[in-house]
């Protein structure tokens, strides 16, 4: 039987040797697990924003820098910040990075025109402090695209998930890393609420027009909204 999922600072403490741990060869397993997929997930999320060139994004638990280089390549000013600091000494992005808690930013109040955040979710230690932090960041009329792991609401699509995501990834992450680590990672899908609870979150967090996207037949969601 597994351990029990950790939970407060042990689940920071656990997050964050995790991702140091695995932040060397991060890009390479992603694109290895998803097929290319997570980068078309990326972008989808940031047309989501429909915000004007120019506009100031800050990507949370940026990790290696992927969604901020998207985020220039789309005419964006991206700022990245991420407490595991293995992630950013093997950051790829010309983008400012910060080490920070994502519930605690080091951020004026309302300076942020967006905010990506790229499958970590289920890693914060409160999600609903979490997302009153991007109402306290993010500026009126300012829009955030939140992507995270999703099961498909279809029988077939979920059973077939089911078995790559909880017995494939941890044998291709434990070739190309860390296997310990790529089996904690289905695991923690565990943390995540369900959707209308997530939602209800965020419109409570001032975002009363957050909706939910699924990308590619369910196994990723989108959550976008604009601050009120």
């Amino acid at each position: 039987m597994s351990a029990p999922l950790p939970h407060g600072e042990d689940k920071a403490r656990a997050v964050r040797g995790l991702f140091d741990t695995i932040s060397p060869r991060y890009d390479l397993v992603n694109r290895v697990m998803t097929f290319r997929m997570d980068v078309g997930w990326r972008r989808r999320a940031i047309r989501e924003l429909h915000l004007t060139p120019g506009s100031r994004v800050y990507d949370l638990a940026c990790g290696t820098g992927d969604f901020c280089r998207e985020l220039t390549r789309s005419g964006y000013r991206a700022f990245g910040f991420d407490f595991a600091f293995g992630m950013l000494a093997n950051a790829r992005t010309d983008a400012p990075l910060v080490q920070a808690d994502a519930l605690v930013l080091p951020v004026p109040d309302a300076s942020a025109d967006g905010v990506t955040c790229g499958f970590a979710l289920r890693n914060v230690v409160s999600l609903e402090r979490f997302f009153e932090e991007l109402g306290r960041v993010v500026r009126p009329g300012g829009a955030i695209a939140l992507l995270e792991t999703s099961r498909p609401d279809s029988r077939v699509l979920r059973a077939g998930h089911a078995l790559y995501f909880e017995r494939v990834v941890p044998i291709v992450g434990g070739l190309l890393s860390d296997r310990d680590a790529y089996a904690y990672l289905p695991r923690s899908m565990a943390y995540l609420p369900p959707p209308d609870e997530m939602l209800a979150l965020l419109r409570a967090a001032g975002f009363p027009s957050a909706r939910r996207l699924q990308l590619s037949g369910g196994i990723t969601q989108l959550l976008v909204g604009v601050h009120a």
